[in-house]
């Protein structure tokens, strides 16, 4: 028998003892970083609320409880009852029954009515009909992302079953090693913005945090054969983390799959979807453009099945020695900043990922309390000693200026957005604005894939700003849903027609002028001297936002696709006006990057400086060196930095 089979054995036996005479215990088995207990008597359970509790507080473990098959009742009889103990208001739009494990799928477009007060109306129904309730939200924007997201992963479930019993085991084989040290290896990302990607190594575990691309850099990719890395073999990586779906820590995720791995991605539920939209999307301008993609769409299939959803807040095992815990980072939905906490208290990594500190309009500041970090990795990107960001009011101050002078001239304003985060947040400002007469109400047209993402936020709105949830509750106050945004399907028959038309405002992907809409928005307004292009968000270098920010008016065709018919071989004279607004920004300025290291109780002992030009990341190592009198670095590249 091996030692996993035996431990469970054990847990069964110690866990019949902690229960009262007459609840079973069928069997335990482990699903990724859960235990879970099959019972002939969900009823009885149900009926004890803090029978789960007492136990997961006991032997220390994330435990849930199923009903063992024997023990259901019917489908048919269960939805009827389901029906009769959740309230009409939550509004009920899917019951999904899985015989096989017990549970039933309840899609609703108020989940917190289903949940019930500390979970009453979910023990309610365990107690009347037998089957495990699972919650999941009916988007109030229609969202193809996580509806196929979704049928996916219930299409898979068989398969998805033996990828979660096949990593709890991993997670809870014995420790072999006597040895302690913790690693950090760096794979992208250092003293550049883009392809983020490390390696965290004890002797027991390895562990992968990101896998992106580099903004406008074709073929710079993390160094993943290095010998650290997938060098040694993909099978030596036990789990990935990742800390959010922008591409520059994502789009290589699914090429992972591609070499050969096969285990756990941790990450929020909205990283997962908006890692396969953004993933998709990669593969999609790769075609258009010509390019190789360096992987195909079963991969991005294959990462989504691997993934498994962690919540803000929850400790969780994902390795013998490694609990994680992930945290609000403020940047982009489900952004998370990543504590890992390594053996019993013998060390503690932060890898912050992207942070904004402050609160913006969609979502609460960077969360930075831990009970202990002895290593911060921290993002860099507005490090530099002058990186002060424009105040939210100022910015949005100016924001409305420029609109209001573009309009008045009888001009479009046009803003490269990130489909993810800045887009939204664009969108409440100018849906703010436009509600109290501070701007003129005109369309604001939605291209690429701003849209979808938008919907995926009111999918999950419990990951979003206080206030901005509650409206997003109430469907008349949705600000997602003013008549003014409209959504452009992408044909150019509609852009010629926007182009030609009013006064209005355009909010196109890509955000650093990379390729995408945005490419055919430049042929169509660029010319126009009464328009506006407004920069709302960071260029990296190489790109060609970049470049237009800092003077260039003469573009090659070839960069942007044919105009006017010139087959790609002729230059777009640029005479629109050129206007950058700072304060959008999905990153912390370097006070908010100072504040963030400040404010930690206790502070870290040493701190990495990455994700930041060489500039920015020597600039804020230096500061927090002098300012705390803490150890910190700005590595290269495939260094690696050896702790205890």
């Amino acid at each position: 028998m091996s030692t996993v089979e035996q431990q469970l054995d054990d847990l069964k036996a110690k866990i019949t003892q902690e229960l009262p005479g007459d609840i079973s215990v069928s069997s335990v088995k482990y699903e990724g970083p859960e235990l879970v207990v099959y019972t002939r008597d969900p009823k009885k359970f149900a009926n004890q609320g803090d029978l789960v509790r007492k136990l997961a507080s006991k032997f220390r473990k994330r435990i849930t409880v199923r009903p063992d098959p024997s023990a259901l009742s019917t489908p048919e009889q269960a939805r009827e009852e389901i029906l009769q103990v959740i309230p009409d208001e939550a509004g009920v739009t899917d019951l999904d029954f899985h015989a096989d494990t017990g549970e039933v799928v309840i899609e609703a477009e108020k989940p917190g009515m289903v949940i019930g007060r500390h979970g009453s109306t979910l023990r309610d129904i365990t107690k009347n009909v037998g089957w495990t309730p699972e919650v999941v939200r009916t988007p109030p924007i229609e969202s193809s992302t996580v509806s196929n997201v979704r049928s996916f992963l219930k299409q898979e479930r068989d398969e998805r079953r033996d990828i979660l019993e096949r990593v709890g085991r991993q997670i809870h084989r014995e420790e072999m090693s006597d040895d302690e040290y913790v690693r950090i290896s760096t794979l992208g990302c250092c003293r550049e913005v883009g392809r983020a990607s490390f390696i965290l190594s004890t002797p027991e575990t390895r562990i992968l945090i990101d896998c992106g691309d580099k903004p406008g850099a074709e073929g710079e990719v993390p160094y993943l054969h290095a010998p650290e890395a997938l060098g040694a073999g993909p099978q030596t990586i036990d789990a990935v983390v990742l800390t959010h779906a922008h591409l520059d820590h994502s789009a290589l995720i699914p090429l992972l799959f591609k070499y050969g791995y096969d285990g756990p991605i941790y990450c929020t539920e909205p990283t997962r979807d908006l890692m396969g939209l953004l993933t998709l999307d990669y593969l999609d301008v790769a075609a258009k453009e010509g390019r190789t993609p360096p992987y195909e769409s079963e991969q991005v299939r294959e990462a989504i099945k691997h993934c498994i959803p962690l919540e803000y807040g929850d400790v969780t095992d994902i390795a013998p020695d490694v609990k994680l815990t992930f945290h609000n980072a403020g940047h982009i939905l489900g952004s998370a900043v990543s504590h890992f906490h390594i053996g019993d208290g013998l060390y503690n990594v932060c890898f912050s990922g992207d942070i904004h500190y402050e609160d913006t309009r969609l979502f609460n500041g960077a969360v930075n309390d831990f009970p202990r970090v002895e290593t911060l990795v921290l993002e860099s990107t507005y490090g530099g000693r002058n990186d002060y960001q424009t105040d939210q009011e100022d910015s949005e101050e100016k924001l409305k200026q420029v609109v209001r002078e573009t309009a008045e001239r009888g001009g479009k304003t046009l803003i490269p957005a990130f489909a993810v985060g800045r887009s939204q947040e664009l969108m409440l400002v100018l849906e703010e604005a436009m509600r109290s007469g501070d701007i003129p109400t005109m369309p604001v047209h939605l291209d690429g894939m701003i849209w979808e993402a938008t919907a995926i936020h009111t999918t999950y709105p419990e990951y979003l700003r206080d206030d901005l949830r509650d409206r997003i509750f109430h469907e008349d106050e949705n600000p997602f849903l003013a008549e003014q945004f409209n959504h452009i399907d992408g044909g150019e028959e509609e852009r010629q027609d926007v182009a030609d038309g009013d006064p209005c405002i355009i909010l196109s992907t890509s955000g650093m002028v990379t390729g995408g809409p945005i490419m055919s928005w430049l042929g169509h307004i660029g010319p126009d001297p009464d328009s506006t292009l407004l920069f709302a968000g960071y260029q990296a270098q190489g790109t060609l936002g970049r470049r237009i920010q800092s003077g260039w008016d003469e573009i090659p065709t070839s960069e942007i696709g044919p105009v006017n018919g010139d087959n790609g071989r002729g230059t777009l004279s640029l005479n629109v006006n050129v206007e950058t607004v700072d304060g959008f920004s999905g990153h912390a300025d370097r006070a908010g990057l100072e504040n963030f290291v400040k404010t930690m109780n206790p502070r870290p002992e040493k701190v990495l400086c990455v994700h930041g030009d060489e500039r920015s990341v020597q600039d804020l190592s230096s500061a927090l060196y002098h300012d705390y009198n803490m150890r910190t670095f700005a590595p290269k590249n495939l260094e690696t930095f050896r702790f205890l």
